[in-house]
């Protein structure tokens, strides 16, 4: 009977241990085969790499952009007792009213966004506030329905960037403006308009920063050659050939006259002639690019190149050239004037200036409608159209700008015809912007060479690696003697001529004088387009300059609109070391009288 039971209890000691074995047997075979959710041993970090910047010839970040963060709360985390501390902390760190805290809290219970727009150092500091929350205990856990606790704190996450124009208006609309889109909840920033928009693919950002690796015990990855590591590629940076210094002061030139004419507007380009280098380009009107207000709509556009007009007499020193290149005139044929009053067909041309005869060259000195008409009939009409698209016309400028308007010319076939002949020789019948004759009058102080006008000097990345812009080969347009002999025309313009204003002792200046009717709705309004496209010189330095001055209201003649705009920009030049006026030539210009302009 006793080994009876001694047997039993052994039986069901042995049943219990196999049991249990069973079980654990089971339960092994269970975790083998099914899904857990064991935390992993990798971990992954990323940062969104930025657009590039841009910056000036002399150094200054005019576009950059920063980094946004959004503040997140789960209000159903926060201590109701604690609130206020919260809300008043926040608003420290934040600098958002209190008030507009406590109302966003009490929006919804649950998760609540304070601020979209914290920048990174207020990012920073709030990341910092909420680590002290956490310790003072303003954060509590709630409980779900399913009963899980949840505690989350303040977070502070990245959420896209911003675009940051620290010298306001500073050469817009030159630099254009950018929009946002939400790409996967982030916030990114393409160009609409201006160089934002010309080199958009340049600027944006090339790669993310990823990197995915083995982990310690803290979270921290552990980087080795297995690890898979993406490096962040910001976007270019875009260097520009305007310096900060002399586009600010040349803006103040256009601001200032523009004031004094109430004029719509006053566009202003400085170039270097041998290289085509852009060193300023100013408006006077110019906008906010992160505050752009509905008046600031016609403002938008850069209308150096996305305005085009009649542009007036100063295209008479085009047509002189093409004709003085192929051997149709000489510069000291003489030329009727017709006392001031010439009918050719159904059309009467009418000089301000009144001469009975005038030499070909004083046809360009003292801008003789009357005269250039009859030069002008000695071309024939593919002549009159491939000369002036030689010199650019009709074609885009090549400047790194987006949206320009490369305006027309008349037909060769119409251009044989004598009436079209004669007012395109004076500029009308045609349309061109303000940088297409910059570029064209270039030639004059630049061998015969036309080149390109250029913003932009370089690309650079964050290697410090400098990727040049493509330059193209200059175009011999005309020869070098015909570009010497209309460069000394155009100086004699500005000592006897329309542009005495422009004179400047120790200097060697040129230039030509239009005005225009401002065409509209097929007539021509009773207000006018003012321009003047010249050039200073010293022993070193060669500069185009270009003003048009659109419907001045005070007066409306070139010579005393235009010209004084030059001449302020060629006098601050001298003040900047631009240019260097030779003091014995100054001296000697100072003794001789100098004439009156011409209007």
């Amino acid at each position: 009977m006793r080994h009876s039971n001694k047997s039993k209890k052994i039986l069901a000691l042995f049943l219990v241990l196999m049991s249990g074995f069973a079980i654990f047997i089971m339960v092994m075979f269970y975790t083998a085969v099914h899904h857990r959710d064991i935390p992993s041993i990798y971990s992954e970090e990323s940062a969104k790499a930025q657009r590039g910047s841009i910056i000036s010839a002399d150094g200054y970040h005019i576009a950059t952009t920063q980094k946004l963060y959004k503040a997140v709360v789960n209000t159903r985390n926060i201590d109701p007792g604690k609130e206020e501390l919260f809300i008043q902390l926040f608003s420290i760190y934040s600098g958002i009213d209190p008030t507009e805290i406590r109302q966003r809290l009490h929006t919804r219970k649950g998760s609540v966004t304070l601020s979209y727009h914290i920048s990174q150092k207020e990012a920073m500091y709030l990341k910092t506030l909420a680590f002290e929350l956490r310790r003072l205990g303003v954060f509590v856990e709630y409980e779900t329905p399913d009963g899980n606790r949840i505690l989350q704190g303040l977070n502070v996450i990245e959420s896209g960037e911003a675009r940051e124009y620290p010298y306001g208006k500073l050469l817009t609309p030159l630099l254009g403006y950018p929009r946002k889109i939400e790409e996967e909840g982030y916030t990114r920033v393409y160009g609409i308009k201006g160089l934002e928009k010309f080199f958009d693919e340049e600027l944006n950002p090339q790669q993310n920063k990823t990197q995915k690796a083995l982990r310690d015990v803290n979270g921290y990855l552990i980087l080795n050659k297995q690890s898979d590591v993406k490096r962040q590629i910001n976007g270019l940076t875009v260097k520009l050939n305007i310096p900060i210094a002399l586009q600010a002061r040349v803006e103040t030139i256009t601001d200032k006259i523009k004031e004094q004419l109430q004029a719509d507007e006053i566009i202003a380009t400085v170039m270097e002639s041998k290289s085509g280098k852009i060193i300023a380009l100013a408006s006077s009107n110019r906008f906010e690019p992160n505050h752009i207000r509905r008046e600031d709509y016609p403002s938008l556009n850069t209308n150096a190149i996305e305005y085009s007009y009649e542009p007036g007499s100063v295209i008479k020193p085009i047509i002189f050239a093409i004709m003085l290149d192929k051997g149709l005139i000489n510069p000291y044929d003489m030329v009727n004037g017709h006392n001031g009053r010439f009918t050719m067909g159904r059309k009467t041309i009418v000089d301000e200036h009144p001469f009975s005869m005038i030499s070909a060259e004083d046809v360009i000195v003292h801008s003789s409608n009357i005269g250039i008409a009859q030069l002008a009939q000695k071309l024939n009409g593919v002549e009159y159209t491939e000369g002036l698209k030689r010199f650019g016309f009709t074609h885009f400028s090549g400047i790194d700008l987006p949206y320009e308007k490369r305006g027309s010319v008349p037909s060769s076939t119409q251009l044989n015809n004598y009436l079209y002949k004669a007012i395109t020789a004076y500029g009308y019948g045609m349309r061109a912007n303000a940088m297409q004759l910059v570029k064209a009058f270039n030639v004059f102080n630049n061998g015969g060479k036309l080149v390109n006008p250029m913003v932009v000097e370089a690309l650079n990345d964050d290697n410090g690696r400098i990727i040049p812009m493509q330059v193209q080969s200059p175009i011999q347009v005309i020869s070098p003697a015909t570009a010497e002999r209309m460069k000394q025309i155009l100086i004699k313009t500005v000592n006897e001529g329309t542009g005495t204003i422009a004179k400047t002792p120790g200097l060697e200046v040129g230039g030509k004088t239009g005005t225009a009717h401002i065409a509209k709705n097929g007539g021509y309004l009773n207000s006018y387009h003012t321009s003047f496209i010249g050039f200073a010189n010293d022993h070193k330095h060669k500069y185009t300059i270009g003003i048009t001055v659109i419907n001045p209201k005070t007066v409306y003649f070139a010579s005393i609109t235009a010209v004084p705009v030059f001449k302020g920009i060629v006098d601050m030049m001298i003040e900047e070391k631009y240019l260097t006026p030779d003091p014995i030539a100054a001296g000697a210009a100072e003794e001789a009288p100098t004439p009156p302009p011409h209007l």
